[in-house]
């Protein structure tokens, strides 16, 4: 009889804690979907200047349509075509700056790089544009060979090299990819930069991203998913 009674009793117990772990597991979803619910924004954040305060603009309005944008430029991608803006007219594109000969941080950006390309290669809204900042050893013949070797899919993701000085002004002064607060560098220091930028339909900086981090690039791809639906 104590056997059966000791049974039963721990037959309650267990019982007791199956209840208290279901509902706790209840109440811990309850608050994290509370948490996602309250995080998230309406639009995307807009930027500026290498401060990279982000400016929170409402898509089609004055203030927006007056904000810093992408200028005008012309390069030439690995299969020798000219690459302007008007290439990326009504399209979202991620852009970088590397080189072919880099052993350092350009592979880890490639293959992370290649990880967007892979999420959107259907998809002909979104666009990839990769700066060389050595121009003058990064040819068309070099490009075309690192494309082929990096699986780099031909006017889906463009590698372009030019002139260094448009190069680097539009890194620098534009895209703002080295975020330097404050430092003064002439055209003969090195632009080396591990970000990556999401640039929107109408030219404008959207975010910035660091390129060699998985969990950055998986955000960056989450917000291009959002910035489509703007």
């Amino acid at each position: 009889m104590k056997l059966l009674s000791e049974g039963k009793n721990y037959r309650i117990l267990l019982l007791f804690l199956l209840v208290i772990t279901i509902n706790c597991k209840k109440q811990i979803k309850k608050e994290n979907s509370k948490v996602v619910e309250t995080s998230r924004v309406e639009y995307l954040p807009f930027y500026k200047d290498e401060s990279f305060t982000p400016q929170w603009l409402k898509p089609g309005s004055k203030e927006e349509k007056e904000f810093h944008k992408i200028p005008d430029f012309k390069l030439i991608n690995q299969l020798g075509d000219t690459v302007t803006q008007k290439i990326f007219e009504g399209k979202i594109y991620v852009t970088d700056f590397f080189f072919a000969t880099c052993p350092g941080i350009c592979p880890k950006m490639t293959e992370n790089m290649f990880d967007v390309q892979e999420a959107f290669k259907n998809d002909s809204e979104v666009l990839i544009l990769s700066h060389s900042v050595t121009p003058s050893i990064d040819n068309v013949p070099v490009l075309k060979n690192y494309a082929v070797n990096n699986g780099i899919i031909d006017n889906k993701w463009h590698l372009v090299t030019g002139d260094k000085q448009e190069i680097y002004n539009l890194g620098r002064n534009h895209y703002f990819v080295e975020n330097d607060l404050g430092e003064e560098k002439s055209i003969d220091d090195f632009l080396h930069t591990e970000n990556f930028l999401l640039i929107d339909k109408n030219k404008h900086i959207r975010g910035i991203y660091n390129g060699l981090r998985k969990s950055s690039v998986r955000q960056l791809i989450t917000d291009i998913e959002a910035l489509k639906k703007e």
